[in-house]
């Protein structure tokens, strides 16, 4: 079972394109794009399990500089 989630992620002004570049780098990342809206970059990525999920947010994406907030959005499919 692969669990998938969207990350929404807030950077420093003018920071979003090389944040997206680092996070597309990130072994479980699938998708990054800077955008524009309230957002400055989304995110998809995935995992084994909700705490492989979990874990690869806190210490691998929060982490990268640059980053001023995220939310995470985790895929569900009913």
């Amino acid at each position: 079972m692969v669990v998938q989630a969207y990350i929404l992620i807030q950077t420093d002004v003018g920071k979003a394109a090389e944040v997206a570049s680092a996070i597309a780098q990130v072994k479980g990342v699938t998708l990054a794009e800077d955008v524009t809206g309230p957002y400055d970059v989304i995110v998809r990525a995935e995992a084994r399990n909700v705490d492989e999920l979990g874990k690869l947010v806190v210490s691998k994406v929060q982490n990268l500089e640059g980053i001023t907030r995220t939310l995470t959005c985790p895929v569900v499919h009913i």
